[in-house]
């Protein structure tokens, strides 16, 4: 897959950095990324993903645009209210990158659609927030051996987690065997906006990563921000034994 000259130009300061180059701007013109969930962290990580050349993207939100949305999904206004996330995130995505395909999926991931939706995709972003559909993202994409980016939000934290189920590795359920009784999530703990583009944006960094096949990922790790106290710690996720998914084999 060639780069034009107008491709070349508008992503020549990235094309110059070592690591990628041309190769590298190919890789990720190629990428196929599908993202669940354009809130607060699917804004920014959809933003950066096409402003970086990804010509191949799919996003899946049911949900409408509403004002309690606007502190932190920074991709719509007031006149996006009462909107669809996707319709509206596919209009001003194009404005950035018009070269970009998006297809569009109003529907919230359930058993009976996951697969349908997922499996042309190569990497998966996960930006929801509830459990049930974390848990059964986390398994799709276990039995089948994709690459799965996951991030959380809540108050003035965020969390951050690569699975690459292509090799032997941890998943989500390792890390929470048990769901918890109650969502954890900003309808129930509220969000400081800046964490929510803050963790979107470090979504988009190991997507990139991963696709430039740079070797310093956090596969098999989960990353962890404190707003706060502006600290940033890595911490390895072991492999459960009594994991459902069978990850000890």
């Amino acid at each position: 897959m060639a780069l034009n000259l107008k491709e070349f130009t508008r992503f020549e300061k990235q094309i110059i950095l070592k690591k990628i180059g041309i190769s590298g701007q190919k890789k990720i013109k190629r990428a196929k990324v599908l993202i669940i969930g354009i809130g607060g962290l699917g804004c920014p990580l959809l933003s950066y993903l096409a402003s970086s050349g990804i010509s191949n993207i799919g996003i899946v939100d049911h949900d409408k645009i509403e004002l309690g949305n606007l502190n932190r999904q920074i991709l719509f206004d007031t006149s996006d209210l009462g909107k669809y996330k996707v319709n509206r995130a596919k209009v001003k995505i194009k404005k950035i990158y018009n070269q970009i395909k998006i297809k569009t999926f109003k529907t919230k991931i359930s058993k009976k659609n996951i697969k349908s939706i997922l499996k042309k995709y190569e990497i998966i972003c996960d930006g929801t927030d509830n459990f049930n559909t974390r848990l059964l993202i986390n398994d799709y994409c276990k039995k089948n051996n994709k690459i799965l980016i996951s991030a959380a939000i809540s108050k003035f934290d965020g969390h951050l987690f690569k699975f690459n189920f292509k090799k032997k590795t941890p998943c989500f359920r390792c890390f929470m065997p048990q769901q918890p009784f109650q969502e954890i999530n900003c309808d129930v703990e509220g969000i400081f906006p800046p964490v929510a583009g803050i963790l979107g944006s470090l979504q988009a960094n190991e997507v990139l990563k991963t696709i430039l096949d740079l070797k310093d990922d956090i596969s098999g790790n989960i990353l962890i921000f404190d707003s706060l106290k502006m600290i940033i710690r890595k911490s390895k996720i072991q492999i459960n034994p009594n994991c459902s998914n069978l990850c000890k084999n």
